[in-house]
């Protein structure tokens, strides 16, 4: 069976728009697309036109990066556009569904009920751990997306490379796997993109705007099967990546922008186990959930009463109480270690507590 058969009879049908670039490149005169002949004040990098729509060479620096084809990579504004992109060529409006596990990252939601497709919830355990036997119990026709997100969002916990395998193995002809490792930079266990060669029903999400500090520039990317990839192009609208992203995406992805990004992720590592320390020693901290992101999920005795100290004091961080099984907690992201110290100090000044 192919992956293909899980997507949208009509999408796979369908005469994907054929923009100016995609007709023609290459020339020296264009005059195919109606743009300006003459670039703007200032422009130093041909804004005038229209950008490629998968432009070559950031398609080959992250298809290198990810040890992936480039067949089997498409970038586009985040992985936000991904999971959009996902849920509008494989759930029929009305019909089909996705399934997630709660607490979790609520843009596949979002997505899919704009699709007006249906969401299936099946909530991580209690340590955060997903249940695999619970998700496959849960599964119905209907579903053909099953998200997994990984380290994941707002906990923390990884996903077990096991598990994801028996997910993938069990979902064959039945859905599609779509693995967000949006945090992965920062966790001790390595990606799974490796599976997409085995499976062509799991797909990966990666972002630059994490590890790489690139949040501003939108960038993130969709590695999946050539047949995944193909049919979401058609949907894709034609220009998705600004050229002034484009290039900051090359710059941050030189050698010197690796050593660079690698250099700060082993701080966020060294901070975060710093924070968790001294946040779990802080009178009013009931936990410091184990987090294998750049953040840390911290359960409070009053967490309302903490969120409003630390915003009167400058400081935002995430309310995540309306999450399942997190209704006592904030998610602080990790900063420097300037910021970090403040957070510190206004939970320490006014729960009245000494020095950690």
């Amino acid at each position: 069976m192919s992956v293909l058969e899980l997507a949208r009879a009509e999408i796979r049908a369908m005469q994907p728009y054929s923009s100016a670039r995609m007709e023609a490149s290459g020339g020296q005169v264009l005059l195919n697309a109606n743009e300006s002949a003459w670039p703007p004040a200032g422009d130093a990098l041909g804004c005038n036109r229209y950008p490629e729509p998968q432009p070559a060479a950031l398609v080959d620096a992250l298809a290198t990066l990810y040890g992936v084809r480039r067949e089997q990579l498409l970038v586009g504004r985040g992985s936000d556009e991904a999971i959009d992109l996902l849920v509008r060529a494989f759930c029929r409006a009305g019909e089909d569904a996705i399934l997630i596990q709660p607490p979790t990252f609520g843009m596949y939601a979002v997505c899919a009920r704009i699709q007006h497709a249906g969401v299936i919830e099946v909530p991580l355990a209690g340590d955060f751990g997903l249940d695999v036997d619970a998700v496959l119990a849960a599964l119905t026709p209907e579903v053909k997306l099953v998200f997994v997100c990984t380290p994941n969002n707002p906990a923390g916990r990884c996903v077990p490379r096991a598990q994801v395998e028996r997910l993938a193995g069990a979902l064959a002809g039945r859905a599609l796997l779509v693995v967000d490792e949006a945090y992965v930079e920062f966790a001790d266990d390595g990606s799974v993109s490796d599976l997409i060669d085995r499976y062509d029903h799991v797909a990966v999400l990666r972002t630059l705007s994490k590890a790489w500090a690139l949040a501003g520039a939108r960038i993130g990317c969709l590695l999946a099967h050539a047949e995944v990839v193909a049919l979401l192009r058609r949907i894709m609208p034609p220009y998705p990546l600004p050229l002034p992203c484009v290039a900051v995406a090359l710059e941050a992805l030189s050698a010197q922008g690796r050593a660079d990004m690698w250099g700060h992720v082993r701080r966020i590592r060294d901070e975060r186990a710093r924070m968790a320390s001294r946040l779990a020693a802080l009178p009013g901290v009931r936990a410091v959930l184990p987090s294998q992101a750049n953040f840390l999920a911290v359960r409070f005795d009053d967490a309302g009463a903490a969120y409003r100290r630390l915003l009167d004091a400058g400081i935002v961080v995430r309310d995540v109480r309306r999450h399942p099984n997190l209704d006592d907690a904030l998610r602080i992201t990790l900063g420097t270690p300037q910021e970090n110290a403040r957070v510190l100090e206004v939970l320490r000044a006014a729960s009245g507590g000494r020095q950690a």
